[in-house]
């Protein structure tokens, strides 16, 4: 509970520092409502001008609209074996959190509703959409400390929560992305939802040691190997880099975004950034 408070503390100074305006600014609700009228003033746009109310009040009138937001934001999170491993100072799965926690507030902020899953090789846990503190708190929580029982399977995982998850959202599939073989799913999820992936990256799942026979531990089967780092070091990175590309030029061709955070660089900056890229590329729209 300590961390979990930790992290409420953290991200919702950061959600207070501006955070909540560049999401709202980024992640539009559906529409505009109407809301009143009012006297016009000198500079407004005639074009939103209530030409009935003008012509029986013998003056002047504007229409005044209000964003309907009513809005979905959906974590998707994964929490294989895979996230319980960090080369500095934290680990995957912590930042994870971290990054939800973050997301979810700003939303929480701006009055839209916060649901989650987490996933394995299967849907280990769905939380629906809320619009409350506790719920990002309960998802930080399960988030650190939810035993996944499965292995990693995004496309199987995915598809389960898209079967359950029934209103359009604004969906952030939070994983390492180690499993790259989810064109199917990811194809469905697009067609329905706005879609970012959020790749929590560690240089160290794609760089093996280049020394001498070095051990390493399978973080979901708990197997070991004895590995020739200097041997594979440089087939195993080409073969994660591959894998990572082959992942990204279907999103793109989807139209899915992609924000990557680094677990050696804090994550603010790349996250602001991704918002004023997503923003500008919205307004060229």
């Amino acid at each position: 509970m300590r961390k979990v408070r930790r992290i409420e503390i953290t991200t919702r100074k950061l959600v207070d520092q501006g955070v909540a305006g560049e999401y709202h600014s980024v992640f539009k609700g559906r529409g505009m409502e109407f809301a009143e009228v009012r006297p016009y003033q000198p500079g407004d746009d005639v074009r939103s001008i209530d030409w009935n109310v003008t012509a029986r009040m013998g003056e002047p009138y504007l229409k005044q609209y209000v964003e309907e937001r009513d809005l979905t934001v959906f974590m998707l999170v994964d929490v294989s074996g895979s996230l319980h491993f960090g080369s500095r100072a934290i680990l995957k799965r912590d930042l994870a959190a971290e990054i939800a926690a973050l997301l979810s507030f700003a939303a929480i902020r701006n009055q839209d509703r916060v649901g989650a899953a987490l996933v394995s090789d299967h849907l280990e846990l769905m939380l629906t959409p809320q619009r409350r503190r506790n719920q990002v708190l309960r998802l930080v929580r399960e988030i650190l400390h939810h035993p996944a029982q499965g292995r990693t399977d995004l496309e199987a995982g995915l598809r389960a929560a898209l079967a359950m998850l029934k209103q359009r959202a604004v969906l952030f599939i939070i994983s390492d992305f180690l499993d790259t073989k989810l064109d199917r799913s990811l194809r469905a999820a697009a067609a329905r939802h706005d879609v970012i992936l959020l790749e929590i990256r560690d240089r160290n799942d794609s760089e093996l040691p280049q020394t001498g026979p070095v051990v390493l531990r399978d973080a979901e089967t708990g197997k070991t190997a004895l590995v020739s780092g200097k041997a594979l070091a440089a087939s195993h990175r080409q073969r994660r880099e591959e894998e990572r590309s082959a992942l990204l030029a279907t999103a793109r061709k989807l139209g899915i975004d992609h924000l990557e955070i680094d677990t050696r660089r804090p994550y603010l900056g790349p996250l602001v950034r991704f918002f004023e890229r997503r923003r500008h590329k919205r307004s060229r729209r």
